[in-house]
């Protein structure tokens, strides 16, 4: 990953992984924003503050992680959006993405979008949601201030694991590991959360 990090490319291909994942959730696009970040903690100076060429930025990658989770939702809704009676069939024989689409609207409705936020998190989450929120023809302005703040928070979190964690035990593959393991863990509990049956 050391000649990856150091290049330009590292945002390319962190965006079209984090883009893609919505649709392909077994990309692994938290792992390579964490060990870009890593990286960038392994040469940013911190005592300095300057941030060598040679390494990723951790803003530009947090903006690009995040803006390229709010575009992959952007597009899964447009196309659910646009699905037609084959997509709204093959929800329905899916209990789990019916019984999304439920709770989904259940929550919009309230003026809510903690699910939309919390899905990000969960495996296959952000991908069930985007399709759901499309299929059913929630109004954007439901849907993507919510999946905004689902991006960034989730960027924002996996950038300071990588970051962080490098800080405290080194830019080593423990540090990544322990850091990844940290965003396996927030998924096991985002996921957990959202299967409860509310109160």
């Amino acid at each position: 990953m050391g000649s990856l990090t150091a290049a330009p490319w590292i945002y390319v291909v962190v965006g079209l992984s984090v883009l893609l994942d919505v649709f392909v959730p077994v990309l692994p696009s938290g792992v390579l924003v964490i060990t870009a970040a890593t990286a960038a903690a392994a040469g940013t100076g911190a005592a300095t503050g300057q941030v060598p060429g040679e390494v990723p930025d951790i803003l530009a990658l947090t903006l690009c992680a995040a803006t390229a989770s709010v575009l992959g939702d952007l597009v899964a809704y447009r196309l659910a959006w646009r699905g037609g009676a084959r997509l709204d069939r093959a929800i329905a024989r899916s209990r789990r993405l019916t019984s999304a689409q439920e709770r989904l609207g259940t929550a919009l409705a309230r003026g809510g979008g903690a699910l939309v936020v919390l899905a990000r998190f969960a495996p296959a989450g952000r991908s069930v949601v985007s399709l759901s929120a499309g299929a059913t023809h929630r109004s954007p302005r439901d849907f993507l201030p919510w999946s905004a703040l689902a991006g960034l928070t989730w960027a924002t979190y996996s950038v300071a694991l990588g970051y962080f964690g490098a800080q405290w035990l080194g830019p080593t593959w423990l540090a990544t590991a322990v850091s990844v393991g940290a965003l396996f863990a927030a998924g096991a509990g985002a996921t957990y959360l959202m299967r409860r049956k509310p109160a």
